[in-house]
């Protein structure tokens, strides 16, 4: 009797242990990345109460660690929407194309409201600080003619951003065309641009950071940029950056995918309330 209740002991202890590593467990389809890879894949409820598909990709500062919520999506490119205005703003500074993030852009007097919607609060002149804050997609245009696809593909090749396909002819690549980057690419980039370990000056590293500042308090201070382009009849959204608090740093790129025949009221929100609820359950945040 004594061995029976052993055996069944023994039994349960081995089938707690494979539950649990099928919600947490180190992944050997990720072989690219050199840190130790945590899958997640019960995060996926977290986009299946937003009725959307999606995968969300954290780095792990402290312990040097990768928290996917599926290592196969984690890697698929997609456009960057408005994330890319983070590269976006240091490439302008970088080519003097503006020299501060106060410099202010013009109002071209129209835009493409069918691509863009219709914003009529951004429809003036702007500083391009209030443009990364706004998310004003009109000013980054501006600025891109000017910068040119020349000096995209010098600091984007430099920067390892993306899949560098700059084929689109619209000015706008970054939301519309074949120009598409990962979570787990996006990733990267945010952990080169903190160390700056990236192809830009100290002073504009410096500046783009400040921009970035979407939330500070007594707990932590987040450094982010959202994203959403409707291109090709889908909402892609995003949001990438990185927390620090006095446990480390955290970086972070959500990406959201949904057909457009979907289309729910909340996509918008989902992008922040699913990384949130990443970072508590993971003990990040309260």
């Amino acid at each position: 009797m004594l061995l029976k209740n052993l055996f069944f002991g023994i039994v349960s202890i081995i089938s707690l242990v494979s539950c649990a590593s099928t919600d947490m467990k180190h992944s050997s389809g990720t072989t690219q990345l050199r840190d130790p890879v945590i899958v997640r894949h019960d995060f996926k409820k977290y986009f299946d109460d937003c009725h959307t598909n999606g995968s969300i990709a954290i780095y792990d500062n402290q312990k040097n660690e990768w928290i996917l919520s599926d290592p196969v999506e984690t890697g698929k490119q997609s456009l960057p929407a408005s994330t890319f205005k983070v590269i976006n703003l240091l490439i302008a500074l970088e080519t003097k194309t503006i020299a501060s993030e106060n410099d202010i852009v013009r109002w071209p007097g129209k835009t493409d409201t069918i691509q863009y919607g219709y914003r009529p609060d951004i429809y003036r002149d702007l500083s391009v600080k209030e443009a990364f804050e706004l998310s004003a997609g009109w000013v980054f245009v501006e600025l891109a003619k000017k910068i040119g696809k020349e000096n995209y593909k010098k600091f984007l090749t430099e920067s390892g951003y993306g899949n560098l396909d700059l084929s689109e002819t619209d000015p706008d690549f970054w939301n519309f065309g074949h120009f598409a980057i990962s979570p787990i690419e996006q990733v990267e980039f945010l952990r080169n641009f903190y160390k700056g370990r990236l192809p830009f000056s100290k002073r504009n590293i410096d500046i783009v950071k400040k921009v970035m500042i979407t939330e500070n308090n007594s707990d932590y201070t987040i450094h982010s940029k959202t994203g959403w382009t409707r291109d090709s009849g889908i909402n892609t959204g995003w949001w990438v950056g990185y927390l620090e608090s006095q446990h480390g740093t955290y970086f972070f790129a959500t990406l959201l995918l949904q057909d457009r025949k979907v289309n729910t009221p909340n996509f918008g929100n989902c992008r922040k309330e699913i990384t949130k609820s990443v970072l508590k359950n993971l003990g990040v945040t309260k």
